[in-house]
């Protein structure tokens, strides 16, 4: 049963190495997050499940904990791995995709050890009505289920955002961040697949597999920072 969730952005620049000098923008954003992870301790859970959105096949699937994930890509000599002890090796095996070292990182930051964890690499594009059995299964895995779900809104918003401008995503955007913040699990299912494919919404498979998970389980949510920062949605949320 699903006992509490932290809904999260996944941009490599919430890792302060990565942003550089440009850090201190997002400060309120990480914050926020922390305090959303730190709900997932206190709910107790048995198994901690960590979502993020593969943009390919490759990043699609379960990692262990102790998987291994890297921001060298974005030009940062810093490596993570998912909830290891400290000093373990990590688990050898296919790295984590950015969104889920993002995750990494982020229960790195506040030195998770309360249950076991495990990541799964969520296709970006899954329907919605794949989505949400997912979600009842990983419910179902173990008596007291959190889940950390990552995935950014539009990156539409304005003209330098990555997308560039696209009228519908503001809107798009704040159905998405009132269905996190309500623990909305309709609105959440009804978020058009399409839609956000066109928005460049990293974010809604995740979510939609977070509605599946959450069916039932009577979680409250609160809407703990919501942003567009570069032209790109972030929001934080809990669930409890």
């Amino acid at each position: 049963m699903l006992v509490a969730a932290a809904i999260c952005p996944c941009p490599p620049l919430l890792v302060p190495d990565v942003a550089a000098g440009a850090a201190p923008e997002l400060d309120p954003v990480r914050a926020a997050c922390l305090d959303a992870v730190g709900v997932l301790a206190a709910a107790r859970p048995d198994r901690l499940v960590v979502l993020g959105p593969a943009a390919d096949e490759s990043g699609e699937g379960r990692y262990p904990q102790g998987a291994p994930g890297s921001f060298r890509g974005f030009g940062v000599d810093l490596d993570v791995t998912l909830a290891a002890a400290d000093g373990a090796a990590p688990v050898p095996g296919p790295q984590l995709p950015p969104s889920l070292a993002v995750g990494a990182w982020l229960l790195s930051r506040t030195a998770w050890s309360d249950a076991p964890v495990e990541a799964l690499g969520v296709a970006e594009r899954l329907p919605g009505d794949r989505c949400r059995p997912l979600g009842r299964e990983l419910a179902g895995s173990a008596s007291r289920v959190a889940l950390l779900v990552l995935g950014d809104g539009s990156a539409r918003r304005s003209i330098k955002a990555p997308g560039y401008f696209d009228e519908r995503a503001e809107a798009f955007d704040a159905d998405a961040a009132r269905a996190l913040g309500t623990a909305d699990t309709t609105a959440l299912a009804a978020l058009d697949d399409r839609l956000a494919a066109d928005l460049l919404a990293s974010g809604r498979s995740c979510w939609q597999v977070l509605a599946g998970a959450a069916e039932g389980a009577g979680l409250r949510g609160q809407l703990l920072r919501e942003e567009a920062p570069y032209g790109v949605g972030y929001m934080v949320a809990a669930w409890t």
